[in-house]
């Protein structure tokens, strides 16, 4: 019970003396109240789960322990706080651009087939044409500009401005899993799939259109193989 009660009354006087010395001046109250932000803000980072709060609480709480490392002073404090603030800081900075990045190319991404064009070639086909078979080895993707198309092997129509063919260029064999031909003459644009990729790579609205793509086309293959497996009744 004395080791408890000297410790419980050693932690008082050290709070207690800290607390008098805060009020000693408005430095050392500034430095006070800067220690407590950057500790309550380290401590509110470890129970964040994603990153860009994270790295701001982190750059907070470096702020604020500089702050009380310059004013108490308490060299080490200081140099510790100020070898961390860039690294959050440049981090945070570099989380926040990518997260802005991201939700713009989601708000973009039903734009893509606009600022697609100028990469593409333009083909013209005549009614009846066969533009590729289901089992053809793909290397190219299109983009419907005039006319209609079919799904031929299963019937299903391609309206304008619908981007095709992406399939694909991302299965293992690069081999067509439809057959498409022309109900009217048309006009497509193609693009190879080189620059596919590099499109990919480098704007973030083209890889979320493409996912998005991939995503429909993967739901609406389900929902048709689950339409022909149901029993007649």
């Amino acid at each position: 019970m004395n080791s408890i009660s000297d410790l419980i009354h050693g932690v008082g006087s050290q709070l207690t003396g800290f607390v008098a010395n805060m009020l000693a001046s408005p430095a050392h109250m500034v430095a006070g109240l800067a220690a407590a932000l950057g500790v309550g803000l380290v401590a509110a980072g470890a129970l964040t789960r994603t990153m860009l709060p994270l790295r701001w609480l982190a750059v907070g709480s470096n702020v604020g322990l500089l702050t009380y490392g310059v004013l108490q002073p308490s060299p080490i404090t200081m140099m510790v706080a100020l070898s961390l603030l860039p690294i959050n800081l440049f981090r945070a900075v570099e989380v926040t651009r990518l997260t802005r990045r991201v939700n713009r190319a989601g708000v973009q991404a039903d734009m893509a087939a606009l600022w697609l064009r100028p990469h593409m070639k333009t083909r013209r086909l005549k009614a009846g044409r066969t533009l590729f078979t289901k089992g053809d080895v793909a290397d190219r993707l299109y983009l419907l500009a005039e006319g209609q198309l079919e799904l031929a092997d299963i019937g299903v129509p391609l309206h304008p401005g619908r981007i095709f063919g992406e399939v694909a260029l991302f299965t293992p064999n690069h081999n067509r899993t439809h057959t498409i031909r022309c109900i009217t003459d048309c006009i497509v644009l193609e693009i190879h799939e080189s620059t596919v990729r590099q499109l990919f790579f480098q704007h973030p609205a083209f890889a979320f259109h493409l996912v998005q793509l991939l995503a429909q086309r993967l739901g609406d293959d389900v929902q048709r193989a689950q339409s022909n497996a149901a029993p007649e009744r």
